[in-house]
């Protein structure tokens, strides 16, 4: 299961930081542009994804005492994934989610959210892909 939350997190920090990565290695370009068009639907799945792990990572709080520097490592990073599918989603899921959300109060609510995070979306992505990383390497600690 840990292994999955760090595949889907460089997935998703890939897309998140693509403008980026391309800029620095041209190459990556064209694998960057085979996920892409599914970015709207990774990103939606995401915002509901996070808001389950974000709840999950509360109740699994007694995690950081079961081999306590390793635990509290898993913890935090199960937190971190949580927050960071959340925003990520909602930066590259707006379109999809706003296909589902009639409630105008509640798109221009969304807007304003993600005018918020846009200046940060390369550095998102690229937290994600560390937290991603973590998430596979602690994978064979546990």
């Amino acid at each position: 299961m840990v292994l999955s939350f760090g595949a889907w997190l460089i997935i998703l920090g890939i897309l998140g930081a693509s403008s980026l990565i391309i800029a620095k290695r041209p190459d990556a370009k064209q694998w960057i542009d085979k996920i892409a068009p599914y970015q709207g639907w990774f990103g939606a799945a995401s915002v509901f994804y996070g808001i389950f792990d974000l709840i999950s990572s509360i109740g699994a709080m007694g995690m950081m005492g079961v081999k306590p520097p390793i635990g509290l490592i898993w913890w935090i990073l199960y937190l971190s994934n949580g927050l960071l599918q959340i925003s990520l989603g909602l930066l590259l899921g707006v379109g999809v989610l706003k296909s589902f959300i009639k409630d105008a109060t509640a798109q221009a609510k969304m807007d304003q959210t993600i005018a918020k995070l846009a200046p940060f979306q390369g550095t998102l992505g690229f937290i994600a892909i560390g937290v991603g990383v973590g998430f596979t390497i602690i994978n064979f600690l546990l």
